[in-house]
Parts: C-alpha cells; sequence; structure tokens
C-alpha cells in the first residue's frame, strides 16, 4: 500500500456517536432572544419601547416614592398624616385605610353579626374556585352550590332568619365591599340566562316574541344606567303593592341585571350570528328539537366564540356596581368616599389614599377576571394569533 494510502487510512474513521446539536445563538434564544423579537424587532418597536421606558422612568419613582418609602403605615388619628419635622415628606395615608378597613369591608353590617358576611364570602370563593378549576372534581355538583344553594343560603345568612336564631340585618345596613360584591354576583349571574333569552327571543319567527325582545333591548341599551337605576328605584315600587314594595337594594339589583342583560344579549346574539347555517341545518337533520339544537350544538358554539365579549361586560359590570351610591347605597366607593371627609382622618394626602385603594382592588379583581377568560379562550383554541 503506498504510503499516501496508508496515511489516509490510518486518519479516516466513522463517527460511532450522534454528535450533539448546537445550542442556539444567545441573540436569539431565551431573555436576550425575547427582548429583541418583541421589543427591538423594528424601527417603531424600538421607538415605542424607548418611549416606554422614559415613561415608565418618569412615573415610576414618584409613585413609589408616594405609595410605599414615604407612607404612613401606623397611627391613630391624622396627626400620623401631617406634615412634621419627624415626617417633613408625607406620602399615601395607609394608617387611614388599615383604620376603616372594616367599615370598607362590612359598612354598618352590626359588628357581631360580620361573621355572616365573612362565611357568605368564603362560600362565594368556594363556589368560584369549584366552577373556575377545570379539574375540580364533580363540577356538576359545584353548579348546583353555586347557583341554586349558595344564593339561598346566602340570603338568609345575610338576611337573616328569627326561626333558626340569625337576627334580622336590614339591607339598609349593608355596605362596602360587601355591597359590591352582592351587585356585582347577581348581575353576573341573572344577566347571561336572560341574555340569552333575549338573543333567542330577537331571533326568533314569532312576530310577538321577536318585537317584545326588540322593544326591552333597544329601551334599555339606548338610556344610561344611572337612569335604568333611578327607575328602578322610583317605578319598581308602583307595580306592587305597598306591603311588597322592595327595598332600595333589591331595586338596584333588578336594575343592574336588565341593563347588563339588554348588553349580554347582542353580545349572544353576534356570537349565534357567527354560527354557520349548516350546523344548524345538520342538528335539525338528525331530528333534533329546537330547545335540543340550542342548547346542543349551537349555544356552546356562540358562547365560546364570544367569551371575549362576555368577559368585558362582566369588567364593565363589576365597575358599574359604582354607580348604586346614586340611588342611597352604600358600596364600596361610597364609604371611602364617606370616610374620607372624617374630620378624624382629615389630611392632604387622605383622598388619594383612599382612591388608590380602591383602584388597586378593581384592578386587581378585574385583571383575575380577565386572566381567566384568556386561558379559558386558548384551552377553547377559540383565540387566533395572528
Amino acid at each position: 500500500m503506498p504510503a499516501t494510502a496508508r496515511r489516509a487510512a490510518e486518519i479516516a474513521f466513522v463517527r460511532a456517536a450522534t454528535e450533539e446539536p448546537l445550542p442556539p445563538p444567545l441573540t436569539q434564544s431565551g431573555a436576550i432572544g425575547w427582548i429583541r423579537e418583541n421589543l427591538f424587532s423594528t424601527p417603531l418597536n424600538i421607538a415605542l419601547t424607548l418611549v416606554s421606558i422614559a415613561l415608565i422612568v418618569w412615573v415610576m419613582p414618584p409613585l413609589i416614592q408616594y405609595m410605599f418609602i414615604n407612607a404612613v403605615w401606623t397611627g391613630a388619628d391624622r396627626d400620623a398624616c401631617l406634615v412634621s419635622i419627624e415626617h417633613p415628606v408625607v406620602g399615601a395615608c395607609w394608617a387611614f385605610v388599615r383604620e376603616r378597613f372594616a367599615y370598607f369591608i362590612y359598612g354598618f353590617y352590626p359588628i357581631s353579626e360580620r361573621w355572616r358576611v365573612d362565611a357568605f364570602l368564603a362560600m362565594l370563593v368556594v363556589g368560584i374556585v369549584w366552577l373556575a378549576w377545570l379539574r375540580a372534581p364533580r363540577r356538576d355538583i359545584g353548579a348546583a352550590y353555586f347557583f341554586v344553594v349558595m344564593p339561598a343560603v346566602s340570603y338568609i345568612l345575610l338576611s337573616g332568619w328569627p326561626l333558626i336564631g340569625l337576627s334580622k340585618v336590614e339591607t339598609s345596613f349593608w355596605g362596602g365591599l360587601l355591597v359590591t360584591v352582592v351587585v356585582a354576583a347577581v348581575g353576573i349571574v341573572v344577566s347571561l340566562p336572560i341574555g340569552i333569552l333575549l338573543a333567542l327571543g330577537r331571533r326568533s319567527q314569532m312576530p310577538a316574541v321577536r318585537l317584545f325582545s326588540v322593544i326591552v333591548i333597544e329601551f334599555v341599551r339606548g338610556v344610561p344606567l344611572i337612569t335604568v337605576l333611578f327607575m328602578a328605584s322610583v317605578m319598581l315600587p308602583l307595580f306592587v303593592p305597598d306591603t311588597w314594595s322592595p327595598d332600595k337594594l333589591l331595586r338596584a339589583l333588578v336594575g343592574v341585571a336588565l341593563f347588563t342583560s339588554a348588553y349580554m344579549a347582542e353580545v349572544v346574539r353576534a356570537g349565534l350570528q357567527a354560527i354557520p347555517k349548516g350546523q344548524y341545518e345538520g342538528a335539525m337533520a338528525v331530528g333534533l328539537g329546537y330547545w335540543q339544537m340550542m342548547r346542543l350544538i349551537v349555544l356552546p358554539q356562540a358562547l365560546r366564540v364570544t367569551i371575549p365579549n362576555i368577559v368585558n361586560s362582566y369588567i364593565s359590570l363589576f365597575k358599574d356596581t359604582t354607580l348604586v351610591f346614586i340611588v342611597g347605597i352604600f358600596d364600596f366607593l361610597r364609604t371611602i368616599e364617606a370616610a374620607r371627609i372624617d374630620p378624624k382622618w382629615a389630611t392632604p394626602t387622605t383622598s388619594t389614599t383612599g382612591y388608590a385603594f380602591a383602584a388597586v382592588f378593581y384592578f386587581i379583581c378585574c385583571y383575575l377576571m380577565s386572566r381567566y377568560a384568556r386561558n379559558m379562550e386558548a384551552r377553547l383554541a377559540t383565540g387566533h394569533k395572528r
């Protein structure tokens, strides 16, 4: 064998194992890759990112200074939140929120009976978690608990029933977070089924049903919520005997539920119109009746399509509960309004602190609803990335 061939045979080889793949470049993976792709991918993105960073740098340091660093966390009265030699710069007066926290939650509910409000809130949390947790056991029982058992037990708990030892508590003593949660929960639970019925009625082939649905939807949507609340507070007692006249909270609940149902009807109708005609024809071809077709075929698809709009209506309803104070009901924001003008806590920062506390509360609740809806939308594959 020639020397050249022998030398080539000595250095030639066949790899016995597959070569490990090389890691992606650092500029295209990890945090750096995400930043390049999402924040600095185009000149417009670069400009928007720089503007956003400048805005954050301009807003966040003073906000952090006011809300946390210079904030007053303890104190018995307004003196703790006033400028003094010891505190030349005073930020948020969290001592005010801490001292009035129970009032923000319970309103004027009797102190000795506030455990009933705690029990109601605990039952509500259990029901929400039971239904929202997709892997929870026996969610059918959870639905029965949330829509049947919990409302009845909650009404007995909050209003009282002397026969079982629970003293009567008039709704005029309810207030704060309790009222906000009750109004929002009733509006959310009641508006969807009524909205579905109104949407189906508006698409009905029966002229009387369609006309009634159109009148209700257009009339309620054509006036502000404040007007609906005033009408419910003033006109609703005119349709029942004086002995059956509902109290102010029940009137507000009827007004809020009716107002939200009208908007929910249009949301559901949009989902119904998005369903292809073949779905209706296929359901009728296999012998399904109208209500079976709607319950098993059409409505599940329509509601899945309109999840973002439904949640948007719920978020709007949750924030609109603050309007019930116009008809004399002390909701969460109204209790803050009443507490901030108390001479005991009259300081330049009391009002700002109270409103900041309310803003944080509403933001957290709305954000949680939005995130859950987003996760459900992704699970049901109704979101389409572009």
